[in-house]
C-alpha cells in the first residue's frame, strides 16, 4: 500500500467514525430506514422556537450514516403548541430577513440546516423557512411552514398598527 493509499484509508474511516458519532445528537422523535439495503433514515426532529416558545417545528430530512454527500433534502411543519404573547413577539427580529432560530450541522463538509423565523406583519403570521446550505456552492432547497397568530394573544385586532 502506497502512503497516499494508508493516509485516503484513514480520513475516511475518520470521516465515517465522526458521521456516526454525529447522527445520535439531537432531539429524535422518529426514525424510519428507507430501505432494507439502505444506509439512508428519514429522521424526524422537534424543535422550540427560542424566543417563541409555544410554537413547535418538525423537521425531516434524510441521514445517510455512511456517506459523505448527505442529502440537502427536508420537509418542515410549525405548530402553534402553547400561548404566543404579545411580550414574546416585540423581541423578534421583524425584518425581511428574519433571523435564524436552529442550526445544525449536516456533514463534515460544510452542509447545514437552517431554519429562519420571518414575521409577516400584514398577515399577522410567522413563517418558517427550512433551507440548507453548503459554503462551497449553496442548494436551492427548501420548505416553508407558517403559525397563523389568530386567536393568540399577539393577534392585533383590526390589523396592523403603525408605528
Amino acid at each position: 500500500m502506497t502512503e497516499l493509499t494508508k493516509k485516503l484509508l484513514s480520513a475516511t474511516g475518520l470521516a465515517i467514525l465522526l458521521s456516526l458519532g454525529l447522527s445520535g445528537c439531537g432531539d429524535d422523535v422518529g426514525k424510519v430506514s428507507l430501505g432494507l439495503f439502505t444506509t439512508k433514515d428519514v429522521v424526524i426532529d422537534a424543535r422550540h422556537d427560542p424566543k417563541i416558545p409555544g410554537v413547535t417545528c418538525h423537521i425531516s430530512r434524510v441521514e445517510a450514516d455512511l456517506s459523505l454527500a448527505d442529502p440537502s433534502d427536508m420537509s418542515i411543519s410549525c405548530r402553534q403548541t402553547g400561548p404566543i404573547t404579545a411580550a414574546e413577539l416585540a423581541n423578534i427580529d421583524k425584518s425581511n430577513n428574519g433571523e435564524v432560530v436552529f442550526k445544525e450541522s449536516l456533514s463534515i463538509l460544510f452542509k447545514s440546516l437552517k431554519v429562519r423565523r420571518i414575521y409577516d406583519a400584514e398577515n399577522q403570521t410567522l413563517l418558517y423557512l427550512s433551507y440548507s446550505t453548503k459554503e462551497t456552492n449553496g442548494s436551492h432547497k427548501h420548505a416553508l411552514s407558517t403559525v397563523p397568530l389568530y386567536g393568540t394573544q399577539a393577534w392585533i385586532a383590526g390589523g396592523i398598527k403603525s408605528n
